[in-house]
């Protein structure tokens, strides 16, 4: 009996074959982000894709940030692979990522890219892979998620608007999660450089779970994004303005 059952278990083992273990996830430490997310967290050994809302400026570097702060709380070194050199590394280590552990590479074009990133993600011996693409196919993207699998190295992968105007997002990909992150109305004190930025951002898909939308203000210098505080004391703030007006 006890034999027939260990080689149950093994055959169970080979037809699962990882692909149903519980897997190591890197949460956001928001409980409304967290609880929707499949494992409680972005997977460590999977590709993460993240988009602007718009080709906005504004709507890329909010994209931009938000990778970042992940791969700020992502462990070891982060190899960086870039198109063109517009990266700010003050503005990176405000989201979290201090210089020291970024490793950059620039690529020629979109299949460089996702070769040096597929590299990367094989070595193993990396917290973060991260690459910024325009055009990438169904079938590139899953030979990124299967370099990602079995390790701890979180596969992102930036993808920015293109001229076309195409949906960066309307491409089929094995991407585990798909985000879209765009600025949405700041505090006066943010606008004024006081306080953090707000963004909208929208889990456009996920693999086995489902999607969501969040208002977050921007990552902080841990790499973490946070829920806008209620404001729940204005009425009475803003009673106490008038009333020293008045005076």
């Amino acid at each position: 009996m006890s034999a027939t059952l260990a080689e149950l278990r093994q055959t169970l083992n080979a037809i699962e074959g990882g692909g149903y273990r519980r897997r190591p996830a890197l949460p956001f430490g928001i409980g409304a982000i967290d609880a929707k997310l499949a494992g409680g967290g972005l997977r460590l050994d999977g590709l993460h894709e993240v988009v602007g809302a718009t080709p906005d400026l504004a709507d890329d570097a909010a994209a931009t940030l938000f990778l970042t702060g992940i791969a700020a709380r992502a462990w070891g070194t982060v190899l960086w692979i870039v198109r063109r050199r517009d990266l700010f590394a003050p503005g990176l280590s405000q989201a979290g990522l201090a210089t020291e552990r970024v490793l950059y590479a620039e690529a020629a074009d979109d299949a460089e890219v996702l070769a040096l990133m597929e590299e990367g993600l094989r070595h193993r011996g990396l917290g973060a892979v991260i690459g910024e693409v325009k055009r990438v196919g169904l079938p590139a993207t899953r030979r990124l998620q299967l370099a990602a699998e079995g390790g701890r190295t979180i596969a992102l992968m930036l993808k920015r608007h293109g001229r076309s105007g195409v949906d960066p997002l309307g491409v089929p990909s094995a991407a585990v999660t798909r985000w879209r992150i765009g600025c949405a109305p700041s505090t006066p004190l943010a606008v004024e450089g006081v306080g953090r930025a707000r963004w909208h951002a929208a889990l456009v898909r996920q693999r086995g779970g489902e999607s969501g939308e969040w208002q977050l203000e921007a990552s902080d210098a841990t790499g973490r994004c946070a829920l806008p505080a209620r404001l729940v004391d204005r009425p009475a703030a803003a009673a106490g303005h008038d009333s020293r007006a008045a005076a």
